[in-house]
Protein backbone atom coordinates (compact mmCIF):
# COMPACT_ATOMS: atom_id res chain seq x y z
CA UNK A 1 0.00 0.00 0.00
CA UNK A 2 1.03 3.52 -0.76
CA UNK A 3 1.95 5.83 1.84
CA UNK A 4 -1.38 8.37 2.02
CA UNK A 5 -0.45 11.09 1.24
CA UNK A 6 2.05 9.88 -1.77
CA UNK A 7 -0.43 11.50 -4.21
CA UNK A 8 -2.22 14.76 -2.07
CA UNK A 9 0.05 16.88 -4.90
CA UNK A 10 -0.91 14.83 -7.62
CA UNK A 11 -4.28 14.56 -7.42
CA UNK A 12 -4.78 18.63 -7.01
CA UNK A 13 -3.63 18.90 -10.84
CA UNK A 14 -5.16 15.57 -11.84
CA UNK A 15 -7.92 14.56 -9.65
CA UNK A 16 -9.46 11.34 -8.19
CA UNK A 17 -9.96 10.17 -11.91
CA UNK A 18 -6.22 10.58 -12.86
CA UNK A 19 -5.20 9.23 -9.99
CA UNK A 20 -6.91 6.07 -10.66
CA UNK A 21 -5.98 6.29 -14.53
CA UNK A 22 -2.18 6.36 -13.46
CA UNK A 23 -3.31 3.30 -10.83
CA UNK A 24 -4.94 1.02 -13.53
CA UNK A 25 -1.86 1.46 -16.32
CA UNK A 26 0.73 -0.49 -17.15
CA UNK A 27 4.40 0.67 -18.74
CA UNK A 28 7.16 -1.30 -19.99
CA UNK A 29 10.13 1.11 -19.87
CA UNK A 30 13.78 -0.39 -21.80
CA UNK A 31 16.95 0.71 -20.44
CA UNK A 32 18.14 1.95 -17.53
CA UNK A 33 20.95 4.62 -18.40
CA UNK A 34 21.29 8.31 -17.68
CA UNK A 35 17.61 8.81 -19.11
CA UNK A 36 15.34 5.52 -18.34
CA UNK A 37 16.47 5.87 -14.82
CA UNK A 38 15.08 9.53 -14.23
CA UNK A 39 12.11 8.05 -16.41
CA UNK A 40 11.37 5.48 -14.32
CA UNK A 41 11.15 7.62 -10.80
CA UNK A 42 9.13 9.75 -12.28
CA UNK A 43 6.74 7.40 -13.60
CA UNK A 44 7.20 5.67 -9.96
CA UNK A 45 6.35 8.69 -8.69
CA UNK A 46 3.34 10.15 -10.82
CA UNK A 47 1.46 6.26 -9.22
CA UNK A 48 1.50 4.04 -12.50
CA UNK A 49 0.22 0.45 -10.97
CA UNK A 50 2.32 -1.98 -13.03
CA UNK A 51 6.36 -1.18 -14.36
CA UNK A 52 8.19 -3.40 -15.86
CA UNK A 53 11.84 -2.64 -16.28
CA UNK A 54 14.58 -3.90 -18.29
CA UNK A 55 18.43 -3.67 -18.07
CA UNK A 56 21.60 -5.85 -18.51
CA UNK A 57 23.91 -3.34 -17.14
CA UNK A 58 26.06 -2.41 -13.71
CA UNK A 59 26.36 0.63 -11.77
CA UNK A 60 30.27 2.24 -13.26
CA UNK A 61 31.99 4.81 -12.09
CA UNK A 62 31.10 6.65 -15.33
CA UNK A 63 28.21 6.70 -14.33
CA UNK A 64 28.10 8.79 -11.48
CA UNK A 65 27.99 12.24 -13.14
CA UNK A 66 24.07 11.49 -14.01
CA UNK A 67 22.36 8.14 -13.64
CA UNK A 68 19.36 7.92 -10.96
CA UNK A 69 21.28 4.76 -10.00
CA UNK A 70 24.65 5.44 -9.41
CA UNK A 71 26.09 6.46 -6.46
CA UNK A 72 29.16 5.26 -4.53
CA UNK A 73 27.08 2.77 -2.72
CA UNK A 74 25.85 1.04 -5.57
CA UNK A 75 28.63 0.30 -7.86
CA UNK A 76 29.07 -2.95 -9.25
CA UNK A 77 25.47 -3.58 -8.49
CA UNK A 78 22.75 -4.02 -11.34
CA UNK A 79 20.91 -1.14 -11.91
CA UNK A 80 17.63 -2.93 -12.46
CA UNK A 81 17.73 -4.30 -8.74
CA UNK A 82 18.84 -0.49 -7.44
CA UNK A 83 16.21 1.58 -9.45
CA UNK A 84 13.70 -1.50 -8.12
CA UNK A 85 14.33 -1.13 -4.46
CA UNK A 86 14.66 2.73 -4.84
CA UNK A 87 10.96 2.69 -5.97
CA UNK A 88 9.54 0.28 -4.18
CA UNK A 89 10.50 2.52 -0.95
CA UNK A 90 9.14 5.12 -2.81
CA UNK A 91 5.33 3.70 -4.22
CA UNK A 92 5.46 0.15 -2.61
CA UNK A 93 1.79 -0.36 -3.91
CA UNK A 94 3.52 0.04 -7.35
CA UNK A 95 3.84 -3.88 -8.89
CA UNK A 96 7.78 -3.93 -10.43
CA UNK A 97 8.60 -6.44 -12.89
CA UNK A 98 12.59 -6.55 -12.96
CA UNK A 99 14.03 -7.84 -15.97
CA UNK A 100 18.15 -8.75 -15.96
CA UNK A 101 18.61 -9.02 -19.80
CA UNK A 102 19.62 -7.42 -22.81
CA UNK A 103 16.46 -7.20 -25.45
CA UNK A 104 17.73 -8.78 -28.69
CA UNK A 105 15.60 -9.14 -31.31
CA UNK A 106 14.74 -12.63 -29.93
CA UNK A 107 13.17 -11.46 -26.78
CA UNK A 108 11.66 -8.59 -27.87
CA UNK A 109 8.03 -10.42 -28.59
CA UNK A 110 7.66 -12.56 -25.27
CA UNK A 111 8.93 -9.42 -23.36
CA UNK A 112 5.88 -7.22 -24.78
CA UNK A 113 3.77 -10.26 -24.00
CA UNK A 114 5.14 -10.40 -20.09
CA UNK A 115 4.68 -6.43 -19.91
CA UNK A 116 1.29 -6.27 -21.04
CA UNK A 117 1.84 -2.67 -21.52
CA UNK A 118 0.12 0.62 -22.10
CA UNK A 119 3.05 2.27 -23.16
CA UNK A 120 6.66 1.40 -23.68
CA UNK A 121 9.30 4.04 -23.22
CA UNK A 122 12.74 3.11 -24.98
CA UNK A 123 15.97 4.45 -23.48
CA UNK A 124 17.71 2.14 -25.40
CA UNK A 125 21.52 2.78 -26.69
CA UNK A 126 22.09 0.12 -28.67
CA UNK A 127 20.48 0.84 -32.26
CA UNK A 128 19.53 -2.75 -33.27
CA UNK A 129 17.94 -3.41 -30.25
CA UNK A 130 15.91 0.15 -29.87
CA UNK A 131 14.69 0.01 -33.90
CA UNK A 132 13.48 -3.83 -33.42
CA UNK A 133 11.68 -2.57 -30.04
CA UNK A 134 9.84 0.16 -31.78
CA UNK A 135 8.77 -1.96 -35.03
CA UNK A 136 7.45 -4.60 -32.66
CA UNK A 137 5.47 -2.33 -30.51
CA UNK A 138 3.93 -0.25 -33.05
CA UNK A 139 3.11 -3.71 -35.07
CA UNK A 140 1.00 -4.65 -31.47
CA UNK A 141 -0.58 -1.51 -31.68
CA UNK A 142 1.17 -0.27 -28.67
CA UNK A 143 2.33 3.58 -27.79
CA UNK A 144 5.78 3.91 -27.87
CA UNK A 145 8.00 6.95 -26.84
CA UNK A 146 11.20 6.77 -27.83
CA UNK A 147 14.83 8.87 -26.57
CA UNK A 148 17.10 10.04 -29.47
CA UNK A 149 20.63 11.06 -28.44
CA UNK A 150 20.92 12.98 -25.34
CA UNK A 151 24.77 12.71 -24.68
CA UNK A 152 26.97 15.36 -26.20
CA UNK A 153 25.00 17.98 -25.48
CA UNK A 154 24.60 21.21 -22.89
CA UNK A 155 21.83 23.25 -24.06
CA UNK A 156 18.56 22.01 -22.63
CA UNK A 157 16.80 24.73 -24.57
CA UNK A 158 16.85 22.78 -27.54
CA UNK A 159 15.21 19.94 -26.65
CA UNK A 160 12.14 19.22 -29.06
CA UNK A 161 8.59 16.28 -28.49
CA UNK A 162 7.44 15.30 -31.63
CA UNK A 163 7.12 12.88 -33.81
CA UNK A 164 10.60 10.44 -34.10
CA UNK A 165 9.89 11.39 -38.54
CA UNK A 166 9.92 15.28 -37.94
CA UNK A 167 12.96 14.97 -35.85
CA UNK A 168 15.93 16.78 -37.19
CA UNK A 169 19.90 17.85 -36.50
CA UNK A 170 20.20 14.34 -33.90
CA UNK A 171 22.57 11.71 -35.91
CA UNK A 172 21.08 8.62 -33.86
CA UNK A 173 17.41 9.80 -34.89
CA UNK A 174 18.46 10.28 -38.39
CA UNK A 175 19.84 6.99 -38.09
CA UNK A 176 16.33 5.44 -36.57
CA UNK A 177 14.59 7.14 -39.33
CA UNK A 178 16.31 5.70 -42.10
CA UNK A 179 15.66 1.97 -40.38
CA UNK A 180 12.55 2.72 -39.59
CA UNK A 181 11.85 3.66 -43.59
CA UNK A 182 13.74 0.80 -44.70
CA UNK A 183 11.17 -1.47 -42.38
CA UNK A 184 8.26 -0.29 -44.01
CA UNK A 185 7.79 1.90 -40.61
CA UNK A 186 5.70 5.47 -41.04
CA UNK A 187 4.72 7.95 -38.30
CA UNK A 188 2.86 7.26 -34.98
CA UNK A 189 6.40 6.91 -32.67
CA UNK A 190 6.73 10.05 -30.02
CA UNK A 191 10.54 10.97 -29.79
CA UNK A 192 12.45 13.37 -27.76
CA UNK A 193 15.41 14.62 -29.28
CA UNK A 194 17.85 17.93 -29.33
CA UNK A 195 18.46 20.42 -32.17
CA UNK A 196 21.70 20.68 -30.40
CA UNK A 197 24.56 19.33 -32.71
CA UNK A 198 26.74 17.11 -30.67
CA UNK A 199 30.18 17.04 -29.60
CA UNK A 200 32.67 14.86 -31.04
CA UNK A 201 32.45 11.38 -28.97
CA UNK A 202 35.72 9.60 -28.26
CA UNK A 203 36.78 6.57 -30.08
CA UNK A 204 34.17 3.11 -29.98
CA UNK A 205 34.77 1.00 -26.92
CA UNK A 206 34.18 -2.52 -27.00
CA UNK A 207 31.21 -3.33 -24.48
CA UNK A 208 29.85 -6.75 -22.88
CA UNK A 209 26.82 -6.96 -25.44
CA UNK A 210 26.53 -5.67 -28.87
CA UNK A 211 29.16 -3.61 -30.52
CA UNK A 212 31.86 -1.50 -29.79
CA UNK A 213 30.26 1.81 -29.60
CA UNK A 214 30.90 5.32 -29.58
CA UNK A 215 32.19 7.35 -25.85
CA UNK A 216 29.87 9.92 -25.94
CA UNK A 217 30.67 13.28 -23.13
CA UNK A 218 27.46 13.52 -20.65
CA UNK A 219 26.59 16.54 -18.56
CA UNK A 220 23.98 15.67 -15.28
CA UNK A 221 21.14 17.48 -16.48
CA UNK A 222 20.24 16.70 -20.07
CA UNK A 223 19.77 12.89 -19.93
CA UNK A 224 17.95 13.58 -16.60
CA UNK A 225 15.35 15.97 -19.07
CA UNK A 226 15.31 13.32 -21.69
CA UNK A 227 14.31 10.68 -18.83
CA UNK A 228 11.11 13.52 -17.66
CA UNK A 229 10.09 14.25 -20.63
CA UNK A 230 9.42 10.88 -21.71
CA UNK A 231 7.77 10.16 -18.88
CA UNK A 232 5.77 13.18 -19.36
CA UNK A 233 4.68 12.16 -22.37
CA UNK A 234 3.42 8.97 -21.00
CA UNK A 235 1.56 10.34 -18.11
CA UNK A 236 -0.50 13.40 -19.81
CA UNK A 237 -1.57 10.76 -22.37
CA UNK A 238 -2.93 7.77 -20.17
CA UNK A 239 -4.62 10.78 -18.24
CA UNK A 240 -6.68 11.38 -20.83
CA UNK A 241 -10.77 10.19 -20.56
CA UNK A 242 -11.09 6.81 -22.04
CA UNK A 243 -13.06 6.88 -25.20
Amino acid sequence: MAEPGLFTRTEILVQAAGVERLRRASVLLVGLGGVGGFAAEALGRAGIGRLTLLDHDVVSPTDLNRQMASTLATLGEKKVDVLGRRLAEINPACELTLLDRFLTPAITGETLDLARPDWVVDAIDSLNSKVNLLIEARARGLAVASSMGAGGRLDPTRLQVGDVMDSTICPLAREVRRRLHRRGQGRGIRAVWSTEPPAEPLPPEPTPTGRPRAVNGTISYLPALFGMTLAGIVIQALLQPEA
